[in-house]
């Protein structure tokens, strides 16, 4: 008998991601915010379910979405860029709790590498974060949260920048000048390497375990993005001369390699 799989967040990353796994014979569910959007994932063969989750509680239909579920992956963005003043913790807390109210035992918690401040340098998993700004803060109570839920057993997975498709962060910044932090390592992961690591957990049952989940290779963004925007036949962008002892977060992972064996498909180099 096959698995069920639920993905909180049909969006750049879940839609692919539970493609992924239907071809793989899982039976997958997803949700949306809203259920006009929820109706058109259902049209385009989706088994989807109106989940919206805010710092008054979660509406639509959790329970009907977390029902007969063995895996549950929650990839809801923050929202904490904007400076909306958002509380993500909050809203996380009343998820958290639909979750523990169900039969849910195994949850994959998709977070950031903004756990780590870049006064930190070089981190591994076995860094502690010690984020500096409200978001990274957040971000890193919401991991405490489920880690620490004694009715679940979840695994954490901090992804670096995410590219791929049409998410191409060089178009951003083709032709702009004087751009700050060119000696600055990159911490990027490409999609495809998303959707084979989170595969990997479910396959192997590796819960309970944090993982950094970045590109082995950390070239500077000045050497990364100018080479990238001639690939792509684009105007190199211009960064400005900085001074050589600057410290940059440069994230790497030691427990994909030790506890998954994962080979990395893209390379930045």
């Amino acid at each position: 008998m096959s698995k069920t799989i639920a993905i909180a967040g049909l969006g750049w990353l879940g839609k692919p991601f539970a493609l992924h796994l239907q071809n793989l014979g899982y039976r997958v569910k997803g949700s949306a915010t809203s259920l006009e959007k929820a109706t058109v994932l259902q049209k385009s063969g989706f088994d989807a379910y109106h989940l919206e989750i805010s710092e008054s509680g979660v509406s639509g239909s959790p329970k009907a979405f977390l029902e007969n579920v063995d895996y549950l992956v929650i990839m809801i963005p923050p929202g904490l860029r904007r400076n909306t003043g958002a509380n993500y913790v909050l809203k996380m807390t009343h998820l958290l709790t639909e979750i523990e109210k169900s039969k849910v035992r195994k949850v994959i918690l998709v977070s950031s590498t903004s756990v780590y401040d870049d006064a930190q340098g070089k981190v591994t998993e076995r860094s502690l974060p010690k984020p500096a700004g409200a978001a990274g803060k957040q971000l890193l109570d919401v991991e405490q949260l489920f880690f620490t839920s004694e009715k679940i057993k979840t695994s954490i997975i901090r992804f670096g920048g995410l590219f791929g498709g049409s998410r191409q962060p060089t178009r951003y910044l083709a032709g702009r000048d004087n751009l700050i932090d060119g000696n600055a390592p990159v911490n990027l992961i490409h999609r495809s390497d998303c959707i084979g690591i989170l595969t990997e957990i479910i396959k192997q049952d590796a819960f309970g375990h944090i993982f950094n989940a970045v590109t082995p290779q950390h070239p500077t963004k000045s050497d990364y993005y100018t080479k990238k925007a001639v690939q792509l036949g684009l105007v190199p962008p211009s960064f400005a001369k900085e001074e050589n002892d600057e410290v940059f977060k440069q994230v790497d992972s030691e427990l994909l390699e030790l506890v998954l064996k994962y080979n990395f498909k893209h390379s930045l180099t």
